[in-house]
């Protein structure tokens, strides 16, 4: 059988989604920095998450399915949960010390992991160009983070394993994906996240507040406080956001070819660059920009492999 390929129309619609969905998660971003001077990360991922499980609930009806979603494979659901959550928490964790670009700019060396573990984890073939792509990116990755100069900060490192684990979290979506639906993971990972920060809020809160500690570390242990009602809804918000971004992701790539859509993934840093200037007056330096250049087009050339 003949698959029918999407028509322009439909790429051009899919791509308005996949803005519409950059712009939709980069409020994610927004909140949570803006958040993280006063309240500690783990109580607004449980807001957060109480928000968003009655969601992955809708898309889960919005599926056709019935009931609360079951899987077969409760230890990948599981791995890919955790993966999910520290990911998600350490990206927070790096939110609170670096400018907006910047972060943006580091994330854009998901694609080049994400290749380089598919070589690991699942056996996949790259060719000698990619790889030379690859060793392009991480050197771009090198000039945003800058080890060992006096410019270096923590918060970079936080934001690199959140990629790192995001990464692993696409080999795990990779194997769940023929068998448990996009609602039925949305569904245990936001269960995960739940219960993995009400476990760890406890140990946190012992360990007391740490307000000369780096930024990163000082949001994790901040002390538990009673949100403002504009802050409380900024936080259950997040779960709204969270949604509205699945589901115009969901809708970009089920209409257009990914291969079309996932070029314009980019446009995530400078709509990061502008909320950054708009609101803190953030101006990435050259370095950021080079660097940014370097993962851009190695990723952009990656991609454009894989399509060939």
């Amino acid at each position: 059988m003949i698959r029918n390929l999407p028509k322009p129309s439909d790429n051009v619609r899919g791509v308005g989604f996949l803005v519409l969905a950059l712009f939709t998660i980069s409020l994610q971003s927004v909140a949570a920095k803006w958040l993280s001077g006063a309240y500690p990360v783990l109580e607004i991922v449980i807001l957060r998450s109480l928000v968003a499980l009655p969601f992955t609930l809708l898309l889960f009806r919005y599926e056709g399915g019935r009931g609360l979603p079951k899987t077969q494979r409760h230890k990948l659901e599981y791995s890919r949960g955790l993966f999910l959550f520290f990911s998600y928490t350490t990206f927070m964790m790096g939110l609170a010390a670096l400018p907006l670009a910047e972060i943006s700019a580091i994330r854009n060396s998901g694609p080049l992991m994400i290749t380089l573990l598919s070589v690991v984890i699942l056996g996949e073939t790259v060719g000698p160009r990619r790889w030379a792509a690859l060793f392009v990116g991480f050197a771009g990755v090198l000039l945003i983070v800058r080890p060992g100069t006096t410019t270096f900060n923590l918060g970079s490192i936080f934001i690199l394993i959140s990629v790192f684990l995001y990464a692993l979290t696409v080999m795990v979506t990779r194997k769940l994906y023929t068998t448990d639906s996009s609602a039925t993971m949305s569904y245990y990972s936001t269960l995960v996240y739940l219960v993995g920060a009400s476990i760890l809020a406890p140990l946190v809160i012992m360990a007391g507040d740490m307000p000369s500690a780096h930024p990163s570390i000082a949001f994790l242990f901040r002390p538990w406080a009673m949100p403002t009602p504009v802050d409380f809804a900024i936080m259950a918000g997040l779960g709204v956001v969270w949604a509205a971004w699945m589901y115009f992701l969901a809708r970009a790539y089920s209409l257009a070819e990914a291969s079309v859509v996932a070029p314009f993934e980019y446009l995530a840093l400078p709509i990061d660059v502008m909320w950054g200037f708009l609101i803190w007056g953030e101006v990435p330096t050259w370095l950021t920009w080079a660097g940014a250049a370097l993962t851009i087009a190695s990723g952009a050339y990656i991609l454009y492999r894989e399509r060939k």
